[in-house]
C-alpha cells in the first residue's frame, strides 16, 4: 500500500487503529531516521493489517456501524504510520486523541542541498532558504521554484546546485509514493485469532511485554479496559504514585490467577467476568487502601522513592482476599515491614514473575504470608543492616530510601527551613539530596573520580541529608561545619532526627572519612532498631532453595561459574580458569559487604549445567574429589588457615545435577590473586566486588587507598 493510499485511507475513515493498542511514543530521533530511511528508498519495514466486519473498538471518536461494511485495521506498524501522518498532514491521525501523543514530532526540517534532516535551529535555518520544513513541502507551501528564487535573488544559485535542489524536491516528494509491504490477516479471522497473530508478530521484534499483549487480548474482549485503566492511573498519579499499565495487568494477574508469570491465562475470552469483577474491586477499594496505608504508616509519599512497585503486588493480593477489604492494626505492621525488606534486599529487581510466582502462593496458602515471605528473603540475605552496607553506596541504593522513611516516622525537619519532611508545600519544598560536605570541598581535597573509591565516599549515602529545594538551593557550597552548627542553633533536634553526628570534631573535613564512619554506625544501629520494633515476625517457615536462590540472578554478593576447570568452549581441561575461581573468592574477601556465595556449575544464564565435566579431570571423580582440589587450590594461593577458616565448601543437588556452593566470609587481610598475563608474565591482582562483578583495581595508589579505607 503506497503512503498516500495509507493517509488519504485515515482521512476518509476507511483505515484504523484498535483501541488496545499503546499510545504513540516514538520520538523524534526516531521520526528523523524513518524519514531519512524514505528519503534514501532504504527497507522501512511492513505493515499488519486486518479487514474486519466486527472489528474490536477503535482508538479516536469514530464508532464502528455495520453499515461501514469492511473496515481496516493496524495491528503492526502504527507508530510508524502515525510518524508519517504527523510528518505529511502536519495534525495528528484522528484515530489519537491529543493526550495520547507522548512526544511531539512535528517540525522537521530537510536541508535541501544535502538531504540532512533536524529539527529547527534558529541560529542554522532562519535565514538560510536551503532549510524547509517537510510538511510544507509535502503540502505543497514551498516549491523547488521558491528556492531556486531566493538563491537567485542572493546570488548564490549555480547551475549544478539548482539540479541538485530539482532532484532532491523529487526525492522528498516521491516518499508519497513510497509502498509498504503489507501483510494482511484474513477477514474470517476473530478478534482473539487477529490479537494472537498481533502478538506472534511482535514478540519476534518489537518490545512489546508479556504484560501490554496480555492488555491487548483483554481489551478485544473488553474494549473498555484501556481507558478505564488509564483513568485509575491518572487518579493515583495525582496522590504522587505514578504506575505503569503493566503494573495494573500483573495486579490483575495476581488477584484473579495468584500468578506472576504467564500472562497468556488473562487472553481468553472466557476471563472477562473475572477481570470485570476484580477490576471493580481494585479500582473501588484496593488499590486506594495499599497507597493510603503507604502513606499513612509507611511514610512512602512518593512512588519515586519506590525501588520496584512490584512489591506492591503480594500486599494488593493480600488486601483483596481479606473478606472485609481492610487489614487489622497488626497485619499492616506484619505488612510494612515485609515491603521495607524487600525494598532493602531488593527482592524484585530481577526475576521479578518468577519471584511473584513463589511470592504470590505463599499469600495465597499461608496463614501468617508476610513472615514466611519475610523468611524468603532472610534465606536469600541477612536482614541486619551492617556499617559496612553503608560504605560507597549512592542514593540509588535502597539504603537512601529506607533512611529517608525512617527520617519521616521520626518527624524530622528540614535543616535550615524548619519544614517537615512529610509535608508538600509547593515546588520550593520539594525534597532533595543535598551533600552535607560540599561535592566542591571534597573534590578540592582529592574526593574526584580521577580515584574512585574517594569519589564514591564523596558521593556515600551518608553524606546526604533532605533539605526543601529552597534551603538546598540557598545552602549552596556553605562548609559543613558552618551549616551542621547553624542548623544545630536553629533546630537543636534537626541534626538528630537525621542520624547526623552532632560531635563538631566530626564537621571539619580533615575528619571527613571519620564523620562518615560514626554517621554509618548511627544508622545502621536506628536503621536496625527500626526495622526490628515495626512487629515480630516469624520467619521460620520461609524456605528459599538453591533454586530460587539461583533464579535471584547475580549480584554484589552472588555469582555463578560455569565450571572449576573444564573450557566448556574448547571442551577440554584448562586450569587456567581456576584462577578465575580463587579471583571471584578474593573479592568476597576483600568487599566492603559481609563476604559472598559463589555457586560452581551455573553459567550467567541461569543454566544449570552440573560438575560432571570437572569431576571428570580429577581423581575419584566424586563430591569429595572436587573439594579436596578446591581446598588445595584455595590453601595454595593464600593459607590452609584461610581456606580452613574464611571459606566454606557444600554441594547441593539442583535439577538432577550437582552445584558447589562456596561461600566466602567478610577478610579480616586483604587478599591478591597471582594471575598470569597474555605474554606469560606472573603478577599480582587485587580483586573487588563491583555490582555483580569480580573485578580488579589497577592503579596502586587506588589500591593503597582502597586497602586502608577497608582494612585500616
Amino acid at each position: 500500500m503506497q503512503i498516500r493510499q495509507i493517509i488519504d485511507k485515515i482521512n476518509d475513515n476507511q483505515l484504523f487503529v484498535p483501541a488496545f493498542q499503546r499510545e504513540y511514543v516514538w520520538k523524534r530521533a526516531d521520526a528523523k531516521a524513518l524519514f531519512s530511511s524514505l528519503i534514501k528508498r532504504y527497507p522501512t519495514g511492513t505493515l499488519l493489517t486486518w479487514e474486519t466486519t466486527q472489528p474490536p473498538e477503535l482508538k479516536g471518536k469514530v464508532k464502528y456501524k455495520n453499515d461501514m461494511g469492511a473496515v481496516k485495521l493496524i495491528l503492526d506498524g502504527q507508530q510508524r504510520i502515525t510518524t508519517i501522518y504527523i510528518i505529511v498532514e502536519g495534525k495528528n491521525p484522528p484515530y489519537y486523541r491529543s493526550e495520547e501523543i507522548k512526544n511531539d514530532v512535528s517540525g522537521l526540517y530537510v536541508n535541501i542541498q544535502t538531504l540532512e534532516l533536524e529539527y529547527f535551529k534558529k541560529q542554522t535555518m532562519e535565514n538560510n532558504p536551503l532549510w524547509v520544513d517537510l510538511t510544507s513541502v509535502f503540502r505543497g507551501k514551498v516549491k523547488a521554484s521558491d528556492i531556486r528564487k531566493e538563491l537567485k535573488n542572493r546570488g548564490t544559485l549555480t547551475d549544478d546546485l539548482e539540479d541538485l535542489i530539482d532532484e532532491n524536491f523529487e526525492a522528498v516528494r516521491s516518499v508519497m509514493d513510497r509502498e509498504f509491504p503489507e501483510q494482511i490477516i484474513p477477514v474470517a479471522a476473530s478478534i482473539k485469532e487477529a490479537i494472537d497473530i498481533f502478538y506472534i508478530v511482535n514478540a519476534s521484534g518489537v518490545n512489546l511485554t508479556d504484560a501490554e499483549l496480555a492488555l491487548a487480548q483483554i481489551s478485544g474482549y473488553w474494549p473498555e479496559a484501556r481507558d478505564l485503566f488509564k483513568a485509575k492511573l491518572f487518579a493515583l498519579e495525582k496522590q504522587g504514585f505514578v504506575f505503569k499499565l503493566d503494573f495494573i495487568i500483573f495486579a490483575l494477574l495476581a488477584v484473579a490467577h495468584g500468578l506472576g508469570s504467564d500472562m497468556k491465562r488473562l487472553h481468553g475470552v472466557e476471563n472477562e467476568a473475572t477481570i470485570r469483577a476484580a477490576w471493580k474491586k481494585l479500582d473501588e477499594r484496593v488499590l486506594d487502601y495499599v497507597v493510603t496505608i503507604l502513606r499513612t504508616h509507611a511514610y512512602v509519599d512518593h512512588s519515586d522513592e519506590i525501588n520496584s512497585v512490584f512489591a506492591l503486588i503480594p500486599f494488593i493480593a493480600y488486601v483483596y482476599r481479606s473478606p472485609t477489604g481492610k487489614l487489622s492494626e497488626e497485619e499492616i505492621k506484619k505488612a510494612i515491614k515485609w515491603f521495607y525488606y524487600s525494598q532493602l534486599r531488593q527482592r524484585y529487581v530481577s526475576q521479578t514473575p518468577t519471584k511473584l510466582d513463589k511470592d504470590l502462593s505463599v499469600v495465597r496458602s499461608s496463614a501468617e504470608p508476610f513472615g514466611e515471605l519475610l523468611g524468603i528473603i532472610e534465606q536469600e540475605r541477612s536482614l541486619e543492616i551492617s556499617e559496612s552496607e553503608f560504605i560507597g553506596r549512592d542514593i540509588r541504593h535502597p539504603l537512601f530510601s529506607l533512611m529517608r522513611w525512617y527520617f519521616k516516622s521520626q518527624n524530622a525537619i528540614c535543616l535550615g527551613t524548619g519544614v517537615s519532611l512529610r509535608q508538600n508545600m509547593g515546588k520550593k519544598y520539594v525534597l532533595e539530596k543535598d551533600h552535607i560536605f560540599p561535592y566542591a570541598a571534597l573534590k578540592t581535597n582529592g574526593y574526584d573520580v580521577e580515584d574512585r573509591f574517594k569519589y564514591a565516599l564523596a558521593q556515600e549515602v551518608t553524606n546526604r541529608a533532605i533539605l526543601a529545594q529552597v534551603e538546598n538551593r540557598g545552602k549552596s557550597d556553605t562548609a559543613a561545619s558552618d551549616y551542621l552548627r547553624e542548623a544545630n542553633r536553629q533546630f537543636p533536634t534537626a541534626l538528630k532526627k537525621q542520624a547526623i553526628p552532632t560531635d563538631e570534631s566530626l564537621w571539619a573535613m580533615p575528619a571527613y572519612e571519620k564523620f562518615l564512619a560514626a554517621r554509618r554506625t548511627i544508622l545502621a544501629r536506628e536503621l536496625n532498631a527500626f526495622l526490628k520494633n515495626i512487629t515480630v515476625l516469624d520467619t521460620k517457615h520461609g524456605t528459599l532453595d538453591m533454586e530460587d536462590i539461583i533464579a535471584e540472578g547475580e549480584h554484589d554478593g552472588l555469582e555463578f561459574k560455569s565450571t572449576l576447570r573444564w573450557d566448556t568452549q574448547e571442551s577440554r581441561l584448562n586450569k587456567d580458569l581456576e584462577c578465575v575461581v580463587l579471583k571471584t573468592i578474593a573479592a568476597f574477601n576483600n568487599g566492603y559487604g559481609d563476604g559472598g556465595r559463589l555457586i560452581i556449575g551455573v553459567d550467567d544464564n541461569q543454566n544449570i549445567l552440573g560438575l560432571e565435566n570437572d569431576y571428570s579431570t580429577l581423581t575419584g571423580s566424586d563430591r569429595d574429589a572436587f573439594q579436596r582440589h578446591l581446598r588445595s587450590l584455595i590453601s595454595s594461593e593464600w593459607s590452609a588457615e584461610y581456606a580452613a577458616a574464611k571459606v566454606a565448601v557444600r554441594f547441593e543437588e539442583v535439577q538432577g545435577q550437582d552445584v558447589c556452593v562456596v561461600d566466602v566470609d567478610r577478610g579480616t587481610k586483604p587478599l591478591f590473586v597471582n594471575a598470569t598475563t597474555k605474554s606469560g608474565v606472573k603478577t599480582e591482582k587485587f580483586y573487588v566486588r563491583s555490582g555483580n562483578l569480580s573485578a580488579p583495581i589497577e592503579s596502586t595508589s587506588e589500591i593503597t587507598s582502597y586497602i586502608r579505607d577497608r582494612f585500616g
